[in-house]
């Protein structure tokens, strides 16, 4: 399922450094760029000097390029295989009226071939770039060494890095989440402002729990929709022991759910669950939604809209599903291990075996029959990225944490999804929680992807974030 990225290349060039550093600039980074699976939009050598950017005029057809894919753009890379003109730069930017990641990239000089014929000087042009992006409010990011050659395997992991960055804006422009019934009483934390999200371009599309039984109401446990679905969970997860009554409960919610979300363009979805769905209807969502998430469409439970933000900004970066967990017990004495656990709908993608069973928590309350659905087994092992997301209505700004640790192989009974993680300096992480007001919920998936989704949400979506863990630049 993964998404062709489409990057504009400007290549900067200066006259009077030597020209031909830019030719064969811009042809080793469409090289690397194409080598990596990305479709490049740039100026060709028929419709620019060596394909750069310089001159004024340079820059208006530059801008024209882009502006007529600006659809199809992810994000622009300058490379700058010498000094570069920094005013053609971003003005090419600017005229091209995109709001996308950029990536500044600066090839190194040789010091064996520092003669006025081979010297690039784009060390010092970089700067400048820099320098002039920042004048015109134009955000922008930067490799992690100042200079790297298109071919360098540092150039390499910036890429990945970028791409990620991207991926991550794109899918949250404009984006539309599903938030299927009422906030559970019991749960204040999951309170959010819609008219904050708005403001970043994020649209929350309701339903109530009503529309959605009626409309599973109208459906034959015959029609075709309803056998796929049926169909598709048996494939997806083991259902001994399961009734198929429920099952059928299962399959047309799924399929209600599933043609709601696509009449109204919703990604992703939060959805209600404790405790109307199994009182009303008989049957958990769960299953339902881990294979949503599985398929990278997220889905969060007791409407939990931040939460399911932070889950689709990780699938987003890694291209792997996401799960939300909550932070929920301590593991033994180690102060840099807890337990993370939901009951579950996490993604199968996340455990080492699974399961269908019955809701364990709830079913002393609403009865067990009213429960099947459930994904139940062991977390995996293996490196983790967390995320939250929040609305500050006192400051009115998002907000947000990050940062990174692992799913662990030590020993864990207990009953639902529920994995062991080990995240350095936790303490001081569930410190700035608490102390911030944050909710019990993160998001979690299996990848090292904290950097890309700090980048993404504090330069170009302008949210509050806190990075547990920082690494140097």
């Amino acid at each position: 399922m993964a998404k062709l990225i489409t990057l504009a290349l400007i290549v900067g060039n200066r006259g009077f450094f030597p020209d031909h550093l830019a030719k064969e600039g811009r042809e080793a980074m469409i090289g690397v760029l194409e080598k990596a699976g990305i479709r490049v939009i740039a100026l060709t050598p028929e419709q620019s000097k060596f394909g750069a950017v310089e001159t004024p005029d340079e820059a208006r057809r530059c801008a024209e390029l882009f502006r007529k894919h600006r659809e199809e753009i992810d994000g622009i890379i300058v490379t700058l295989p010498n000094f570069g003109e920094e005013r053609g730069i971003v003005d090419a930017i600017r005229l091209s009226t995109l709001q996308v990641p950029v990536l500044v990239q600066a090839t190194p000089d040789r010091t064996d071939d520092m003669k006025i014929s081979d010297r690039r000087d784009s060390f010092c042009g970089k700067m400048s770039a820099c320098n002039n992006m920042k004048q015109y409010g134009i955000p922008y990011s930067i490799t992690s060494l100042h200079t790297s050659a298109p071919n360098s395997e540092s150039f390499a992991k910036d890429l990945a890095w970028f791409t990620a960055v991207c991926r991550i804006v794109r899918g949250f422009r404009n984006l539309r989440i599903g938030s299927i019934g009422a906030r559970p009483a019991a749960f204040n934390t999951v309170r959010y402002s819609e008219k904050l999200l708005e403001r970043s371009g994020i649209s929350v599309e309701p339903l109530d729990l009503s529309e959605i039984f009626g409309r599973i109401d109208r459906l034959k446990d015959t029609d075709d929709v309803v056998q796929a679905k049926l169909a598709a969970i048996k494939k997806y997860v083991s259902t001994n022991n399961i009734p198929e009554a429920a099952l059928l409960k299962m399959s047309k919610l799924g399929a209600v759910i599933e043609g709601w979300m696509k009449q109204t363009y919703c990604t992703i979805s939060a959805i209600q669950c404790w405790t109307s769905m199994e009182e009303y209807f008989g049957v958990v969502p769960c299953t339902v939604m881990s294979m949503m998430s599985e398929n990278l469409f997220a889905s969060a439970c007791e409407v939990d809209v931040c939460g399911v933000m932070g889950m689709h900004a990780l699938a987003l970066a890694s291209e792997t599903p996401s799960a939300l967990l909550d932070w929920n017990n301590n593991y033994g004495n180690d102060p840099d291990k807890c337990v993370c656990f939901h009951c579950s709908n996490l993604p199968k993608h996340f455990f080492q075996d699974v399961v269908m069973d019955f809701q364990a928590i709830i079913a002393g309350t609403v009865g067990k029959e009213n429960t099947f659905g459930t994904c139940v087994g062991r977390v995996k092992a293996g490196a983790m990225s967390f995320a939250r997301f929040s609305t500050d209505d006192f400051t009115g700004r998002i907000r947000g944490y990050v940062g990174e640790g692992e799913f662990t192989k030590d020993p864990l009974e207990t009953f639902g999804g529920a994995g062991v993680a080990y995240i350095p300096r936790l303490q001081k992480l569930l410190r700035y929680i608490c102390e911030q007001g944050f909710e019990h919920h993160v998001a979690a998936n299996f990848s090292q992807t904290a950097s890309p989704v700090y980048e993404a949400a504090v330069r170009y979506l302008g949210w509050d974030m806190y990075y547990h863990n920082q690494p140097e630049a």
